[in-house]
C-alpha cells in the first residue's frame, strides 16, 4: 500500500517492474512532482534518515525535502518494485572542498541487467533521469551532463553549464551511513550550513524548465533564458510557495522574516540578485 500511496504521490500509472522503462520514468515523475526544499531546516525542525518519517512527509504530507530525504525516498520505491539499489556516499562542490563535502550528499547507483546507473532526484537542478555510470558525456532533454572517473571508486559529476549545484563527487561503494548521520546534523546546526543560511526549493518541470527559489528570489529557466522575480511580501510568498513548489507551509510569516534579513544583508532591498550556494 505504501508503495502504491508512493506512485500516486509521483502521478506515475505505467508497468511497475524492475526495467530500464520503469526505472526512467519513476525517476522522472519523482524530480516533477516532488519538490526539492530546506524549509524545514530553515525553521529548526529536526530532520534525520528515518524512512519512516521521509515516506510521511513526503507521501503523506505532500512535502519535498532535501538529498537524504528525496534520494531515500526514491532509493526506497526503487528497491520495493525490485530493483538492485546501493546508497552512496557523494559530497556536492566536491571539486571545491574535498576533504569536507563527503557526507552532504546521498546519491544512488542502480544495476540493472549488468549496467549501473546513476539516480539522483536530490541534487536540485540537475538530472530528470537516471544517466549511465560511464565516463564521458551524458545528454537528456537539451542539457549535458559529465561523469568523470578521478580514482578506482571515485567519480566526479559536472552538472549542466550554469545549473546548481555544478559539481557533485561520489564514492562507488556502499554508504558510510554513520558519516550521513553526522553530516545530517550538522548540516542542521551549523550557522555556516548553506541550507542554515538560506531557503531553497527547486521544482522540475515535465518541459524541462526549472522554478527555483532561493531566498526571496523566484527564478524560472527554460530554454529561452531565465526569468527573475523579487518577492515583495509575504503574501507572495506564500503563493510562491504554494503555487509553483506545492508547498503549504503554516510557519510561512517566520520565513518570511528570515529571507528578507538574509537578503537585505547581502544586496540591499530591492535587489533581484540570487544568494550563491556554497558548502560548509
Amino acid at each position: 500500500m505504501e508503495l502504491e500511496n508512493y506512485l500516486q504521490r509521483i502521478q506515475y500509472t505505467g508497468p511497475v517492474r524492475p526495467d530500464l522503462e520503469c526505472l526512467t520514468a519513476v525517476h522522472r515523475h519523482h524530480v516533477q512532482s516532488i519538490p526539492y526544499e530546506d524549509l524545514d531546516v530553515q525553521l529548526g525542525r529536526p530532520l534525520d534518515l528515518d524512512l519512516v518519517r521521509i515516506r510521511r512527509k513526503l507521501i503523506v504530507e505532500r512535502r519535498g525535502g532535501w538529498c537524504y530525504e528525496m534520494n531515500g525516498l526514491l532509493g526506497w520505491a526503487l528497491a520495493q518494485i525490485g530493483f538492485t539499489v546501493t546508497r552512496m556516499t557523494g559530497g556536492v562542490l566536491g571539486s571545491e572542498q574535498v576533504d569536507t563535502a563527503f557526507g552532504n550528499h546521498l546519491v544512488l547507483r542502480i544495476d540493472l541487467d549488468g549496467e549501473s546507473w546513476i539516480a539522483d532526484a536530490g541534487l536540485g537542478d540537475a538530472l530528470q533521469e537516471p544517466i549511465p555510470l560511464r565516463e564521458g558525456e551524458h545528454r537528456q532533454n537539451g542539457r549535458t551532463y559529465t561523469l568523470t572517473r578521478l580514482d578506482p571508486r571515485t567519480w566526479r559529476f559536472a552538472n549542466h553549464l550554469g545549473r546548481l549545484p555544478p559539481t557533485m563527487d561520489f564514492i562507488n561503494a556502499p554508504a558510510d551511513e554513520a558519516l550521513f548521520e553526522r553530516t545530517c546534523a550538522d548540516l542542521q546546526a551549523n550557522p555556516e550550513s548553506m541550507f542554515v543560511q538560506n531557503l531553497i526549493c527547486f521544482r522540475c518541470r515535465v518541459d524541462g524548465s526549472v522554478d527555483m527559489l532561493l531566498g526571496r528570489v523566484h527564478t524560472h529557466l527554460s530554454s529561452e533564458g531565465q526569468h527573475k522575480t523579487l518577492l515583495r511580501d509575504s503574501t507572495e510568498f506564500a503563493q510562491a510557495l504554494e503555487q509553483v513548489f506545492g508547498l503549504r507551509e503554516p510557519g510561512v510569516e517566520t520565513l518570511w522574516h528570515k529571507v528578507v534579513v538574509r537578503h537585505d544583508e547581502r544586496f540591499g532591498n530591492g535587489s533581484t540578485d540570487s544568494i550563491e550556494l556554497t558548502p560548509l
